[in-house]
């Protein structure tokens, strides 16, 4: 199985998104390359932690390959907007890609650069390996499916 973190803005949304991918094996939301330690959502959220939503993807790239959930990734977020995804603002809602394998690195740059030929501003989205990473509280995880009214900026259709 390989893994990938990936950041675009409000994790609730992105694991759902994720979660619905066939060979996606797990999902989980976290906090990720942040400045402190064992950080909670309301210091994530209020203090300057520096960490960013994510959300952990394990798939199996028999089933599904890395540049096929990232042209996902990249279709569910607004890679030009610093800090910010809809109406979600804040250095926590920055998008990015955290790598664990070195070798990934390759296809996630070429990634970047085919997206880069659908916009006139620059991708802003931060391509970075995994340095820190933190799960976020149970009652985040799978949020969408315990709170289907639950706010989202992601459209599921």
């Amino acid at each position: 199985m390989k893994k990938i973190i990936l950041g675009g803005g409000c994790f609730w949304g992105v694991e759902k998104f994720f979660a619905m991918i066939p060979g996606v094996s797990k999902t989980e939301v976290g906090y990720a390359n942040g400045k402190t330690e064992n950080p909670t959502y309301e210091e994530v959220c209020n203090k300057d932690t520096y960490f960013v939503e994510v959300c952990y993807i394990t798939y199996d790239e028999k089933l599904v390959s890395l540049d096929i959930l990232l042209d996902k990734f990249w279709s569910i977020i607004d890679p030009t907007t610093v800090n910010r995804q809809a109406g979600d603002v804040g250095t926590q809602y920055r998008s990015g890609i955290y790598y664990i394998d070195e070798s990934d690195l390759d296809i996630i740059n070429k990634s970047k650069i085919k997206t880069q030929e659908q916009y006139k501003k620059s991708i802003v989205t931060e391509v970075k390996p995994l340095e820190k990473y933190y799960t976020a509280e149970e009652y985040h995880q799978d949020y969408l499916d315990k709170n289907p009214t639950g706010y989202c900026h992601i459209k599921f259709d």
